[in-house]
């Protein structure tokens, strides 16, 4: 017998809930009705449940106020079976993408609460609203005919990167009232989400933006013809400035802005380039600095193919909606260092590099980045230079210890703003030759709060003087700490900017991932001449495969006390750290290819703490992974060293040797009896005449 179909009861849960919202006096919107344009728009620009665009149409929807005058969008989904109130993963997360990273549609289709946090995604990516409350209800008929339904409130923000959070248990829709929404709103700002939840968070946004990107550069690959690997960078950088905006001076730009025309100054390309023209205004930057960055889009910009419409619609525009829509997201609820790396990482996939070359723009590992700057001592006091910038992953890594340092030991807000501002304005130097890759750097500062003041498009071998770029000009950077992922194929590895930046250096500490090879041989001379006057405290061998995907070579990180020579009886930590607890695998298919399979954050600090402390700080690695040593200053090519090996054999070893022998023995004999009887009534004399 064919089983019965079950009926959806979504219009009684509809009026149950809509009557609730009558009966508060409050003024709902229905579907297909309006809220208001900012809030439409978002919804239609945003892809649809099903894909698409267009086909956001909350089943309600409302725009509350608090008593501080704040405004939040209230959005809420109905469906009518039983159980289809909210699809969690195994973490409790709404789970709106699929294993690939894609939307799940059959969730998001299906699942009251599901649906809701999708339509408030699409007002994070759109609109100015950086606070959203989601509300899904579902619900059955009993085997009485009495309505049994469910309530999933989430509070999706910025602060939770889009995921959604559960704010409690609720029975009916009265939290909205006008009387009870302060006390519910107070409730939503005690959220919070532990380390290991925003970790876990932050890792997903991290494999979907290398999902988006992907999707983004096959796209313009496939379909945007007469596009170089450079205009890409560049349409990428100007589209994200242009979208920024500034709260109460710059406006986002919006898709709808850029009009396709041709004529003079009002080209799309004209009116993004004065739309980041308005943003590096407000910034404050350099002028100098200003006029760099408007020089190098401008003549992507403004190429006459790029800007020439056809069937009304310019290829620039048709570029800057597919970055909009694809990444909108990720800068729109606030990047981290975790996702503005992956970010360029996958960017640096569009430069066009010869295989040599290729191995000099391997961008470092977000959690390498943190490593280098705590093995530099970095506080809010400190001055970080790099001389060999690339996306800038490392003076961000700095910055954001800089930043943290200082909110954890200035209490005046006063002084704390004035110490930001000096931080990222003042104490941060880098230098990048490339001028497609400098401009990632550009961006990368600015996303992540704008120290990119002092990022400087020159050869830090032959140009720079280390003098501030700009501002400061007539004063030298006071650097204290050098942090360096140097191009491989430099001379002596790039040991050569390791000789340049510590002989302008008078104090500090400096730490330096490069190829082994540059402390093996490859360095020789620069090595002797750094060691002169400077002192090498530690030599740290890390994973083979730690640059996954972009470049196969064993590197070492190599620790310095800067303008103090290495004497030959200097302690030297050696730390082999190739199990550094990442599990890495190198499927473009895989749903992650990092994972944390054995303590790494924790090693990761326990190697800070070795280096600097000895080896009292041994927890997850052991003495055969830590050896203290010397090296001889004029030798320059024996910082690879490792734990000595012990090969005087103990009594222990004799005993189990001869054990394995007499084990050896027997078994071969009772293989050459032909009958059991044999072996039992015969002596083995050869074993008794030996032993």
């Amino acid at each position: 017998m064919a089983k019965k179909k079950v009926q959806s009861i979504e219009p009684n849960i509809a009026d149950l809930a809509n009557g609730w919202l009558k009966s508060y006096k409050l003024d709902y919107k229905l579907e297909q009705e309006s809220l208001n344009t900012e809030i439409d728009k978002a919804l239609h620009d945003y892809f649809s449940k099903n894909g698409g665009n267009g086909a956001n149409r909350p089943d309600a929807k409302l725009l509350l106020q608090n008593s501080k005058l704040n405004y939040y969008p209230i959005l809420i989904e109905y469906k009518g079976y039983k159980d289809k109130l909210a699809k969690l993963d195994s973490s409790n997360q709404v789970e709106n993408k699929t294993a690939k990273n894609e939307p799940n549609f059959k969730h998001i289709n299906s699942y009251a609460v599901n649906g809701a946090v999708h339509y408030a995604n699409a007002l994070l990516h759109h609109t100015s609203y950086t606070d959203i409350i989601a509300i899904g209800m579902t619900g059955h008929k009993d085997e009485f005919g009495k309505i049994q339904y469910q309530i999933g409130v989430y509070y999706v923000s910025k602060k939770n990167l889009g995921a959604g959070q559960k704010v409690g248990e609720f029975t009916d829709f009265s939290f909205l009232a006008p009387k009870n929404f302060d006390s519910f709103i107070e409730q939503v700002e005690a959220l919070s989400l532990t380390q290991e939840e925003l970790d876990k968070l932050k890792e997903k946004r991290e494999q979907e933006i290398t999902a988006s990107l992907t999707k983004l550069n096959n796209d313009i690959y496939q379909h945007e013809k007469g596009l170089g690997e450079n205009d890409r960078v560049y349409l990428v950088a100007a589209s994200i400035i242009a979208t920024l905006g500034i709260p109460g001076k710059v406006a986002p730009l919006e898709k709808e802005e850029l009009k396709s025309l041709e004529e003079e100054g009002n080209t799309d390309g004209d009116i993004i380039l004065r739309k980041i023209k308005a943003f590096l205004k407000e910034k404050q930057l350099p002028q100098a600095k200003k006029d760099l960055i408007i020089r190098t889009l401008q003549n992507t910009l403004t190429a006459e193919n790029i800007n020439k419409a056809e069937n009304g619609e310019s290829q620039l525009k048709r570029v800057f909606a597919k970055i909009v829509d694809d990444l909108g997201i990720y800068y729109k609820i606030g990047l981290t260092t975790d996702f503005t790396g992956k970010l360029f990482n996958e960017m640096y996939g569009w430069l066009g590099f010869s295989q040599d070359k290729l191995n000099d723009v391997v961008l470092t590992p977000s959690y390498v980045a943190t490593l280098l700057v705590k093995l530099t001592r970095v506080d809010k006091d400190s001055y970080v230079w790099d001389f060999a910038t690339g996306s800038a992953g490392l003076l961000v890594a700095a910055m954001n210890e800089m930043l943290i340092d200082a909110k954890n030991n200035i209490n005046s807000p006063e002084e704390l703003a004035k110490k930001q501002a000096k931080i990222k304005a003042e104490q941060l130097l880098g230098i990048e030759l490339l001028p497609s890759v400098y401009m990632l750097a550009i961006l990368n500062m600015i996303l992540m709060g704008d120290g990119s003041s002092n990022i400087l498009n020159k050869d830090s071998l032959i140009d720079f003087d280390g003098k501030y770029g700009f501002g400061k000009t007539d004063e030298k950077f006071p650097a204290n700490a050098f942090v360096l992922n140097p191009p491989y194929s430099a001379a002596g590895n790039g040991m050569n900017f390791v000789e340049k930046a510590l002989g302008m250096m008078n104090r500090g500490y400096a730490a330096i991932i490069i190829q082994n090879s540059a402390g093996s041989g490859n360095a020789t001379e620069y090595n002797k001449r750094i060691l002169e006057k400077h002192t090498l405290l530690a030599s740290i061998k890390m994973p083979i495969d730690l640059f996954i995907g972009k470049a196969s070579v064993q590197t070492h990180i190599y620790v310095f006390r800067v303008n103090e020579s290495h004497k030959k009886d200097d302690i030297v930590k050696f730390i082999d750290f190739s199990n550094d607890g990442y599990t890495r695998s190198n499927r473009k298919k895989a749903s992650c290819n990092l994972r944390d399979t054995d303590n790494a954050k924790e090693r990761y600090e326990e190697v800070v703490n070795l280096v600097r402390f000895g080896k009292n700080k041994l927890c997850y690695l052991t003495e055969k992974e830590y050896y203290e040593g010397t090296i001889d200053p004029k030798n320059g090519a024996d910082w690879n060293q490792s734990t000595p090996m012990d090969t005087k054999p103990t009594l222990a070893d004799f005993k189990k040797t001869v054990a394995d022998y007499l084990a050896w023995e027997v078994s071969n004999l009772i293989k050459t009896q032909k009958t059991e009887e044999d072996c039992l009534g015969k002596q083995i004399p050869h074993l008794t005449k030996n032993f």
